[in-house]
């Protein structure tokens, strides 16, 4: 197996024994609150070579198959892969009071701000997702996401009604409004926050493997904090192997795996940051149309997309729609999707859509 797919690293927020594992923070608005990250570095073998590193707050793997580098090339490959990640950690993080996410999280309501093309495609295409989903996927969650306790300020006990209103008040997809010729977003109100930790971890991915491509490699496989972007083959000449991973296992482990080549595959799941008060669970995965965190038994969510953008946005609304709102508008729309349940005895349940079982059918 090349990698499992793990939607979050695992942390009960205020728990002394909180445990690590390697996965992904999962969401934008768990960046370190420096955005530091240490050197890549490669680490050859006799059929390829890997790359690993971190950003984000998490940590990343890059693994080239049959591809000989030199030392330069290798190295100029490695600088490359962290500047995309950093690059999009510094201008969409909601640690950073700095980032064009911030600036425009502060901009005034009705006043069109300028912004990058990176960040236009990213909010464009979580505009997308979030009216095909009809508003499970929101970027406006953000003061929820705050309210709720899983942003810089951490909480280990529910919000007040009042607090949750609030932040309901500020949300609405549909308020955002995106000038391509300009490329401007408007906001429909002050208040109007954004949080991209359910889309932009993917597009870095895909930035990281457009500066491979840039650079001729053709097998690879690009993990970052559990989102993953293949091309090609492993070293075994086979389609790359990713695991998704067993909700709740300790220690960590696959309970499918995929194969993937030149598709992109990630995860949402309930088990990875959260909290626990009397006895409840309160998971970050905030659903919009309540204000809450989700409260049904949907474990897990695996969607399989041609670009890692669209599968995390994707992974993201189907969670908060549920196991049978969800698998209806995986099978509607067509997607790869898979989807892991919590039944009333204890037990996990699989179902998969039509496309993600001839997926793995066709491997």
């Amino acid at each position: 197996m090349d990698t499992i797919l793990s939607p979050r690293r695992r942390r009960l927020i205020g728990s002394a024994g909180a445990v690590g594992a390697v996965g992904a923070l999962g969401s934008l608005s768990a960046l370190s609150l420096t955005g530091c990250s240490e050197r890549p570095h490669a680490v050859p073998s006799s059929t390829s070579v890997q790359l690993t590193g971190e950003t984000m707050g998490t940590t990343y793997i890059v693994k080239l198959a049959a591809t000989p580098l030199t030392a330069a090339q290798l190295e100029r490959l490695a600088t490359d892969v962290q500047s995309a990640l950093d690059g999009v950690n510094r201008g969409m993080s909601l640690y950073r009071p700095e980032s064009e996410l911030m600036r425009l999280n502060r901009q005034p309501g009705h006043s069109p701000l300028a912004i990058s093309k990176p960040l236009f495609e990213v909010l464009s295409t979580g505009q997308q997702v979030a009216q095909l989903s009809r508003g499970a996927f929101d970027m406006s969650v953000a003061p929820l996401v705050l309210a709720w306790g899983f942003g810089p300020t951490k909480r280990t006990a529910p919000p007040t009604d009042a607090a949750v209103q609030s932040g309901r008040a500020a949300l609405g997809h549909a308020g955002l409004r995106l000038d391509r010729a300009q490329l401007t977003a408007t906001k429909a109100q002050t208040a109007q926050q954004f949080d991209l930790g359910g889309i932009a971890k993917g597009y870095g991915v895909d930035l990281a493997a457009q500066a491979l491509d840039a650079q001729g490699i053709e097998h690879y496989m690009i993990e970052v904090g559990g989102e993953v972007r293949t091309r090609g083959r492993n070293a075994q000449g086979q389609a790359w192997q990713i695991g998704i991973e067993q909700p709740d296992a300790m220690p960590q482990r696959a309970r499918l795996v995929v194969p993937l080549s030149g598709q992109s595959m990630a995860t949402s799941g309930d088990y990875r940051i959260y909290y626990e008060h009397e006895g409840r669970r309160y998971s970050h995965e905030i659903d919009p149309r309540t204000g809450a965190p989700i409260a049904h038994a949907l474990a897990s969510v695996t969607v399989v997309a041609d670009d890692c953008m669209r599968a995390d946005a994707l992974a993201t609304a189907l969670i908060v729609l549920g196991p049978q709102a969800g698998w209806e508008l995986a099978q509607r729309e067509q997607l790869a999707a898979h989807f892991i349940v919590r039944e009333p005895d204890g037990r996990l349940a699989d179902r998969s859509s039509t496309a993600f079982a001839q997926l793995t059918q066709a491997a």
